[in-house]
């Protein structure tokens, strides 16, 4: 008797698949579940796969599964072509300590069939490295935003292109910064309308959201 139930009608259900949160689960589980998925010819998206969990898997498991050590994440099942993959999103960065969150969003993305270039190391304290990225960063139809220290990216960029941004702070910082409390905050309290904010180093969610947002109202191929 298995001790996990995988919900394979999500995706029918709300427009979502279902997905794996690795953090907290035993080798032994994330092998069973991986089994099961295998042995019913799934595509399956692992989330939070740490390096040393990944490397303690069975080598069977490990052959199995597509895996990124940065962005903690892996899949089983083929993986959609590159040239199929749509357009519409892109990712951005403001350091490369934000680089694992922002990895995340990216891979789930590509898990879901999109293609999510990432720009990276943008942050407002030298605000010409993001003005000289703005031509790139408009062409998207939806843009993801990172950032940690005080999450300033979010109400800057959103000030500056039309589409729609989701904030995701990162715990990057110290002191104040407090685990991406900081960060959080300041998208929360954006002055910038219409920004959307989901949780601290969520890059699955806003991989989601986007997701939801493109699915439903068409994206580019």
């Amino acid at each position: 008797m298995t001790d996990f139930q995988i919900d394979w009608e999500r995706q029918q259900r709300t427009g979502i698949p279902e997905a794996v949160l690795c953090a907290s689960k035993s080798v032994s589980q994330i092998e069973a579940i991986l089994r099961v998925a295998a042995d019913a010819g799934r595509r399956l998206l692992f989330t939070r796969l740490e390096p040393a969990v990944f490397g303690a898997l069975d080598p069977d498991c490990r052959g199995r599964l597509d895996y990124d050590p940065v962005s903690g994440t892996a899949w089983c099942g083929p993986a959609i072509m590159e040239a199929d993959l749509k357009l519409g999103v892109g990712i951005v960065a403001a350091g490369t300590s934000d680089l694992p969150v922002a990895a995340e969003a990216a891979r789930t993305l590509a898990f879901l069939g999109f293609h999510a270039p990432v720009i990276v190391d943008v942050g407002v304290a030298g605000l010409w490295r993001l003005i000289c990225r703005l031509d790139e960063i408009r062409a998207h139809r939806v843009v993801v935003a990172v950032a940690g220290m005080e999450g300033a990216l979010f109400s800057v960029l959103a000030g500056l292109i039309d589409a729609p941004v989701i904030a995701v702070p990162a715990s990057v910082g110290y002191g104040v910064s407090a685990g991406g409390m900081a960060a959080l905050h300041s998208a929360l309290a954006s002055c910038a309308p219409g920004v959307l904010t989901v949780n601290i180093d969520n890059g699955f969610g806003a991989a989601m959201a986007v997701f939801r947002i493109l699915s439903r109202h068409g994206a580019s191929a």
